[in-house]
């Protein structure tokens, strides 16, 4: 989608309604955000199984979670712009910190299983990869967007400086989401069924 918007760059620059080129921008980072916080919602089911505790509140606030995220950017869209920057940094963070805390707790759970346990070191070095690459990923866009409220001359969307716009949504979009697929590309073997 970030592609999509980026390709069409001139379009989106040349829009009458300011409203739209802005959730045009915004759409890549809801799904952006939205990816990886089904990655978080993950994690925290495998803790909450793991530690026999129910997981029955984790997907309806999973989605509660998303509605609110994007009904704040829609009505940030259609209302101003002036909370903008703000919201959008602390989605961010919250994200960043959905990573920090359940990704080291996965961490440290699969430290304490047996060293001989099949597959642990390979997944504690999976987690620990993914947790570390989708952390910094958000922290660094949570610093830009912080930088960018508080600085007029920064703006992140700069559309007629495609250089310097792919190089920012390269680094923070781009980068760790190829990164962490590489990183997940095996996927478990598919079980035979045999017929009796």
């Amino acid at each position: 989608v970030r592609a999509v918007v980026f390709v069409f760059r001139r379009n989106v620059l040349n829009m009458h309604s300011q409203i739209m080129q802005h959730i045009f921008l915004d759409i890549p980072s809801l799904g952006f955000f939205t990816t990886y916080a089904v990655l978080i919602l993950f994690w925290a089911m495998i803790h909450y199984q793991a530690r026999m505790m129910s997981t029955d509140r984790l997907k309806p606030s999973f989605f509660t979670i998303n509605a609110i995220v994007y009904v704040v950017q829609i009505y940030i869209s259609l209302v101003g712009f002036v909370v903008e920057p703000y919201s959008s940094y602390g989605v961010s963070l919250f994200v960043a910190l959905g990573f920090l805390l359940y990704g080291g707790r996965l961490l440290l759970m699969l430290h304490r299983f047996p060293v001989e346990s099949k597959g642990r070191r390979k997944k504690m070095k999976e987690v620990g990869c993914v947790t570390t690459i989708c952390f910094t990923s958000f922290l660094i866009r949570c610093i830009m967007m912080c930088f960018a409220a508080f600085y007029e001359g920064a703006n992140l969307d700069v559309m007629d400086h495609p250089i310097l716009n792919l190089i920012y949504y390269m680094l923070v979009e781009i980068l760790p989401f190829s990164l962490v697929l590489f990183i997940l590309r095996t996927l478990p073997p598919k079980r035979h069924v045999h017929e009796s």
